[in-house]
């Protein structure tokens, strides 16, 4: 077993000191110094048997490690690309919903400014009424009327006294689009 230390030594002593020779030479002693610890009936084919063999292993646990990750990837990019489409659905729909409710809203708009421009027109013809009907009952139109000064189209008709006492009313039917 001496002879082999010694082998080694002047071995890693002898070669040129790069960092590959020392990294290897620092393997090849722990490979020896688990070859003195079994036992010493080991030839050099059983060493360089031992050194392979721990390679393979490495070798399949690195691969195992590296198809592992690989899997843990590619699962975290397929959990991805169904949030992606999740998300995008999801965007669909919301944008499909604001559509609809800015279509809801613009109709409702318009609808209302309708509203409005009926709500001006019905109010000011309802004040003109009551200015009308303010200026027959105010004694220069309907009492004058019945005197004679205004006409006799008041007179004639037995209802018009009734119809110039009520008050007029409008209604959105009036209005015709």
């Amino acid at each position: 077993m001496s002879q082999i230390l010694c082998e080694l030594f002047l071995c890693g002593c002898i070669i040129n000191s790069t960092y590959w020779r020392c990294t290897h030479l620092v393997q090849s002693f722990s490979v020896v110094f688990l070859y003195c610890g079994t036992t010493t009936s080991y030839g050099d084919s059983d060493l360089q048997e031992e050194m392979d063999q721990r390679k393979r292993r490495r070798m399949i646990s690195n691969r195992e490690s590296a198809r592992r990750s690989r899997m843990r990837k590619q699962k975290h990019l397929n959990d991805l690309m169904t949030q992606l489409s999740q998300l995008r659905s999801e965007i669909n729909r919301v944008m499909g919903s604001i559509s609809m409710t800015t279509q809801r809203y613009m109709s409702v708009e318009a609808e209302n400014s309708v509203l409005r421009a009926q709500v001006a027109e019905l109010s000011h013809r309802l004040r003109s009424l009551n200015e009308i009907m303010a200026f027959t009952d105010t004694g220069t139109g309907f009492a004058d009327a019945q005197s004679g000064e205004f006409g006799g189209e008041f007179t004639n008709d037995s209802l018009s006294c009734v119809y110039a006492c009520q008050p007029i009313l409008a209604s959105a039917e009036m209005i015709m689009y």
